[in-house]
Formats: structure tokens, sequence, C-alpha cells
């Protein structure tokens, strides 16, 4: 379906065709036809980043009476970032309706300003709960007219404290309007402000309720609850082009999270409720130009910060309620884009990933937490790929060229390479070099439960794991290049020596061979049924026995 087959106006869709909208999201292609061809009220249930405002701000827009100067719709939202930010999106798909007035109205700015601009006429109004509920007082702002009233990310409004704030807001514009609510998810208070305010509300779901979008894989890492910053630097490391947001529960940790990681070199910043609203103004202006790698922030701080492009969000520590872990990982995934939300979690939290998983409807991958070799492996290759994308201007560099040609001129091409990777990972081979692993052991009794595998599945012993550098994705890839059909892979358990991997008993025999024949390794792969006394990495099954003399590289010393 394409945006023009919605029913927007020819203006309408010249602006968001200059934007590079070019086809409507699923969010979009529900409500839009909903809003513009009825009165309905509506309940739009997505997460963040789906493309919910383009969603009910383009019929408001479209539905707006332009000679009538004053407010004929009412958008509320929790913060001034997003009330800004929504503002900057109305203003942008009305770039040709003539005449059209959209104002913020939000905390932290002069009320004066604002109380002018209402005074002068506007048509749409975005507001935080906060500072409407001034000017209400004050008598500067007039509801009468209005006949759309939007709520956007409500849920959010209600965490933020702002229910009897909204309650009076409702209360003061006219009974005939068209009430449109959207949230990421549908908490108690939620239904009875719809069941309050709402007539008969259709409900328009993207995924199902309080389910995470399936752009976003969810990971696991255990570890011991003092090795939860070790880990946070291994992820960021293993990951180069990192870019994301580390949650944390208290404003205190979050700033010694981000003290540490800025004292250990990386491009990182804190945003938090002791930061004044310039601090925090300036932090995220940081981030979205990507000025920072990593933000490290409590829930409250961030909210209202909306950037499609995140490529991790980091749970350093679960929160405690799960509507929270909703919109954290909504934050990553956005826009038709993938992302990872990451859990480092210490053994005693691991109730509350199942918890999560059934909320959600999605399983977390166990997470390995990268070795020094690995992590060194990976920054070589994005170093790699940089200096094979990298633009090179002749004509700039061409008077410079000489002078290195002749100074580099008794080296070897190997001897270069050879010296810029030492410039480049001498600091990070030093660090990682005796670096102990940080993963917390699978206990015994977890261990001995899947010792056979899942009903229908065979456990492999494989003679590589973690001092190998090898992780779950490692051998995923394997097997779908070198084994001639489609595998259903179960449990994966790397050990510092050997891993497990668990495939269909039918295809146990044919992933073997197919895997026993690969060469050109830096030792031999031995893959072989596992037998019940080797599940604990001792090396004693028949594969065990036979390779546990066989050479390997050292670890460094």
């Amino acid at each position: 379906m394409t945006f023009e087959e919605l029913g927007i106006d020819s203006n309408i869709l010249k602006a968001i065709n200059e934007l590079g909208y070019e086809t409507p999201m699923p969010i979009q292609e529900k409500v839009i036809p909903v809003l513009l061809q009825s009165e309905h009220d509506v309940i739009g249930l997505a997460q963040t980043g789906t493309g919910k405002t383009a969603a009910f701000g383009i019929p408001i827009i479209q539905k707006t009476d332009l000679s009538f100067r004053h407010p004929q719709s009412l958008i509320l939202c929790p913060t001034r970032e997003l009330c800004l930010q929504i503002a900057d999106d109305l203003i942008d798909y009305s770039k040709y309706q003539e005449g059209l007035k959209v104002l913020p109205v939000y905390g932290g700015s002069s009320i004066e300003s604002q109380i002018r601009s209402l005074k002068k006429g506007v048509h749409i109004i975005v507001a935080t709960p906060g500072r409407l509920i001034d000017l209400m007082k004050r008598g500067t702002v007039k509801l009468d007219a209005v006949r759309n009233v939007v709520m956007d990310e409500a849920d959010e409004m209600l965490n933020m404290g702002f229910t009897e704030s909204i309650n009076a807001i409702l209360a003061a514009v006219p009974q005939e309007r068209t009430t449109l609510l959207f949230s990421a998810t549908m908490p108690n208070e939620i239904a009875r402000i719809a069941k309050t305010y709402m007539h008969n509300p259709q409900e328009i779901v993207v995924g199902n309720r309080n389910e995470s979008t399936n752009n976003v894989k969810h990971r696991a890492y255990v570890v011991h609850a003092k090795d939860k910053y070790l880990a946070l630097k291994r992820i960021a490391d293993y990951y180069p082009n990192f870019y994301g947001i580390v949650f944390c529960r208290t404003r205190k940790e979050t700033q010694e999270v981000a003290d540490a990681l800025i004292r250990d070199g990386y491009n990182a910043d804190s945003l938090h409720g002791d930061l004044s609203q310039q601090q925090r103004d300036y932090v995220m202006q940081k981030f979205r130009i990507r000025n920072l790698q990593i933000l490290v922030a409590t829930d409250v701080a961030a909210r209202g910060l909306d950037v499609d492009d995140l490529s991790h969000v980091v749970n350093y520590g679960l929160p405690d309620d799960i509507e929270t872990y909703t919109h954290r990982s909504g934050r990553t995934g956005r826009a038709g884009k993938t992302g990872i939300s990451i859990a480092i979690i210490h053994s005693k939290e691991r109730h509350k990933l199942h918890d999560i998983e059934r909320k959600i409807n999605k399983k977390f991958e166990p997470g390995v937490i990268p070795t020094g070799k690995a992590i060194c492996e990976k920054q070589l290759i994005n170093l790699i790929d940089k200096i094979e994308k990298v633009e090179v201007n002749e004509a700039e560099i061409a008077d410079l060229l000489p002078v290195a040609y002749r100074k580099l001129d008794w080296l070897s091409k190997e001897d270069v390479i050879k010296r810029l990777i030492s410039m480049e990972f001498n600091r990070m081979f030093e660090y990682y070099r005796d670096a102990d692993e940080l993963d917390v052991p699978i206990e015994t009794s977890e261990r001995q439960g899947k010792v056979r595998g899942e009903k229908g599945f065979a456990r492999l012993f494989v003679n590589y794991g973690k001092m190998d550098g090898m992780m779950p994705p490692h051998f995923i890839e394997i097997i779908n290049q070198y084994v001639p059909k489609r595998i259903d892979i179960g449990r994966i358990d790397i050990l510092p020596k050997i891993s497990f991997i668990e495939v269909r008993e039918s295809d146990a025999d044919l992933v073997i061979r197919s895997l026993n024949k690969i060469k050109g390794l830096e030792r031999k792969l031995v893959v072989d049924r596992a037998q019940p006394e080797n599940t604990h990495g001792d090396n004693k099954s028949r594969s065990g026995q036979k390779f546990a003399s066989q050479d390997r590289k050292p670890r460094r010393r």
C-alpha cells in the first residue's frame, strides 16, 4: 500500500515525499484510514519508533480548518523532548498547509512567550500535562473548540505521575471529540482512562499487547555481580560500532558507571535527574549527533530521547517492572532497523528473565561474554573494513605521497600491516592478555539435566571452546555453511576448551560427517556424540580422550 492509497491530501503527500517517506509503516497503514474516514476513538498499541507521530499527525493536519485560528487538536506527551519532536514533525508534515500553526507547550521554557503565541492563535497544541495545567489555571488557553485529543506514550505519562493532570485536562475539553490513545503497553491504569474518557474505542495493535518488536534480539549475560562492569566493557569492545544506552537503576549507579567508562577511555556520558535541564539538553544533543558512543541513563532521564538508529540497549541489571523493560528494549530496532537488547545479570536475577519472556513473548538468547581474543579479532576486522572503504582523495594527498613512500620504502607490505595492527591494538592486546573469563558456570544440576539433550535432540561434542574465541553465532554459521540442508539447532553450551551443540537426532550423523570434513582451520575440528560423563567439560568422552593431548595454541601469559 502507498500513502496515496490512504487518502492523504496532495499537499501533505508532497511534504512527506520530500522527507523520504516511501511506504506506510504498519501502524500508519492501520490508523490513518480510520482517522480520516471516521470519528472513531482509537487505542493504538505499538512500540516507540514505529511511526506513531505520522499515524495520528497526518490525519489531524488534514482535518484542521485553517480559517478557524483556535486550538482544534491537543496532543499530550510525557516530556519536553518528545513535545518538541512531535511539534517539529507536524511542522514538517504541514510544510505546504499554508497558515497552519503548531505550538509546543512545555516546562523549562518561558511561559510568557507561550501565552503570547496562544493569543496570536494556533491550530494544534502539543503539550506536557504540567505546563498545560499551568496555562489552564491562568485562563490563557482555551480548549472549548478542541475536536481531537491525542495521548502519546500514555503509559509513560502515568508512570511519571501525570494521572491527576490528565484527568483534569480531559474533563476540560468538549465531550464531543475524538480521543486517540497511543501506548507501548496496556497497564490497568491506561485501561481505566480508556473506559472513562473514550467511547467504544477501536483498538489497533501492531504486534501483540506488550510484545517486543520482532526487530529486536534479546540477549542475557549471566556474571557475578562484581563483574558486571567488566562484562559491559567487553560487550562494548566486541561491537566496534556500538551506539547505545546503558540503563541503570539509580542516579548514583548511573554516574559511577559513566565516570568509570570515561576513565577507561570510552566516549560516554551520563543522563540522570541530578543534572540541570541545560546539562541534560547538552548531553542529549551530543548523543543525538553521535558525539557520544555510550549514554548511561536512568529510565526517567531518558524519556523523550528519540533516536532511531541505536544498535544496542543494555540493561545494567533488570528493572522491577516488565513495562519498563519493554520501553527500554523498544528504543532499539526502530524505523525498520534491527537492534539488540542486552541484560547483564547475576544468577539471582534469572527468575526475572523468565517473567519478562512470558510478558514480551520472546526468548532471551544466552550470551557468552567475549574472550579477549574474540574482541581483538572483531576490532581488527572492523579496522580492515574501514581501510577498505575509506574514500581516497587523490588530489589532496598527491603532494604528501612521495614523502610517505620514501619514508616507508624499506618496509615490506607485511611489515607495514604488522606495524599498523600493533599501533592500533597493542594496548588492547596488553589489557586482554591475562583477562579472566567472566561467565558464571552453569550449575552442575542444570548440566546434568541436559546430558542427553531435549527430547528428539542429540547432544554433540566439539573440540573447540571459548579459548578458541568460539561463540554460539560462530557454530551456527559453520553448520549453515558446511551442512548441506537446513538444521534445527537447540542448546549450545560453550566451555573453556570444548563445546556441546544439540541438533535433531535425525540430523546428528549428517552434522558429524559434514563438520569432520572441514579443512583449513588452525587445528582439526572434531565433532562426535557426547557421552554422559563428558558434559562437565572434563575431556573424557571418546573424542575427548583422543584429542586431550592434541597441541593447542597456548593462551598468552
